[in-house]
């Protein structure tokens, strides 16, 4: 039977939306003082790698509990594993404004929000397998990652000009309303699932976890997907952490960095917005991954190389636009090829695979640097070199099996 003969419900986009709020309320506190670095080394006493411990955190955070946040969303559901995400992200981002001058409280209250991470952003398969049919599963789970960078571009675009105009604390309490502002409206809203499933029954039925995480490390397609978002997320992770380093040895300001760095992010939800969609109605995954790497190492080659300010903007608009798309088609395709194994438990470890990667390649990159100009061209040479691999494996994976058995039907 035909997945069109099962009904969908318009709550289907309420819900998605709850979920797209405290994405983006999460993703917001997280980058909170990465814009404001000197602000707030001097507004705490403290070094510059205590500030960015601020925002390191989280990715050593998700490390520790992305296995465990997978494992509640799998076995409680979206409802839950969500909520749970979504009250540290309100409570620890209230925390942050009531305590904004004292160091370790807001460390603290950033560990308690990081926690909430993994429960927030390992559901994004979840959210589409449970409320939408299969030819718009790309397209939720787009919207979803697309929430990702709206709540990195609102806080690079938003913080520094809260902590000129009102101060640093005025900032962190308007964030933590925000927070609980979007935690609140997802408990409220959210439900579990819809009346009757949008799939035939044998596209809903999922495996326990623990045999979903056996069969998803026997899969070696998955694990060759794995190896490509460790790339993929890897370099997007180390090129908008070290912008300002890669583009002020050719003579750029930290103004234009900044201009540099938010196009790439810009691009990512244009195309988040754009090529997932168009993964649905043509029920192919690999084309449009394929495609997506190949025009990410273009835009590579332009961040490395360009030494133009529009060609650098050119390339970060690229990069960022084909980089960033490929994820939420890459998430529906390791959800569709590790079926019956767990939605979260195949999203999870994928984006464990990037904060793995963002870790090592950021360290990585600062080490491999020119010692005397600082210039990062040897490192993202390397990059470029695993993006072709990655592109290259990218190219032998087979087609999604779920859509090939959706096209016969």
């Amino acid at each position: 039977m035909s997945e069109n003969s099962f009904k969908t419900y318009r709550y289907r986009w309420i819900v998605l939306l709850s979920f797209m709020l405290i994405v983006i309320a999460n993703q917001l506190l997280w980058i909170t003082f990465a814009p404001i670095t000197s602000s707030a080394t001097r507004f705490y006493s403290v070094s510059d790698l205590a500030i960015g411990l601020l925002s390191m955190s989280f990715m050593i955070v998700f490390i520790l509990f992305s296995i465990p946040a997978s494992w509640v969303i799998d076995s409680y559901g979206i409802k839950v594993g969500v909520g749970i995400g979504a009250v540290l992200t309100g409570i620890f981002g209230l925390m942050r404004g009531l305590f904004p001058a004292n160091y370790t409280f807001v460390l603290i209250a950033q560990i308690g929000i990081a926690i909430g991470q993994p429960f927030i952003l390992n559901a994004i398969t979840a959210v589409a397998a449970r409320w939408f049919p299969l030819q718009e599963r790309a397209t939720a789970a787009g919207l979803g990652t697309l929430a990702i960078y709206v709540g990195i571009i609102v806080g690079m675009a938003a913080t520094p000009f809260l902590v000129i105009s009102t101060g640093m604390g005025n900032m962190l309490i308007i964030y933590g309303i925000i927070a609980a502002i979007a935690a609140a409206a997802f408990l409220l809203v959210a439900k579990e699932r819809p009346p009757t499933p949008p799939c035939p029954p044998e596209q809903e039925e999922r495996s326990l976890m623990l045999d979903g995480l056996k069969d998803i490390l026997r899969n070696k397609t998955f694990l060759w997907l794995m190896l490509i978002f460790f790339v993929g997320l890897g370099i997007f992770n180390g090129v908008t952490t070290w912008i300002e380093e890669i583009v002020r040895p050719r003579g750029f300001t930290i103004t234009q960095a900044g201009t540099i760095g938010g196009l790439m992010v810009v691009g990512g939800v244009i195309g988040a917005a754009i090529l997932p969609s168009i993964s649905d109605r043509a029920q192919r995954r690999v084309p449009f991954m394929v495609i997506s790497l190949t025009g990410a190492t273009i835009g590579l080659i332009g961040i490395t190389f360009a030494d133009r300010y529009p060609l650098l903007l050119i390339s970060a608009f690229t990069l960022g636009f084909f980089l960033l798309s490929s994820g939420p088609i890459g998430f529906q395709y390791g959800a569709e090829i590790t079926f019956p194994a767990p939605e979260g438990t195949s999203n999870g470890f994928l984006l464990l695979m990037g904060q793995i990667a963002g870790i090592a390649f950021i360290f990585g990159m600062d080490s491999l640097k020119a010692p005397s100009s600082g210039s990062m061209t040897l490192p993202l040479e390397l990059l470029i070199g695993l993006l072709v691999v990655g592109l290259l494996l990218c190219m032998r994976l087979p087609e999604s099996p779920l859509l090939r058995r959706e096209v016969v039907d």
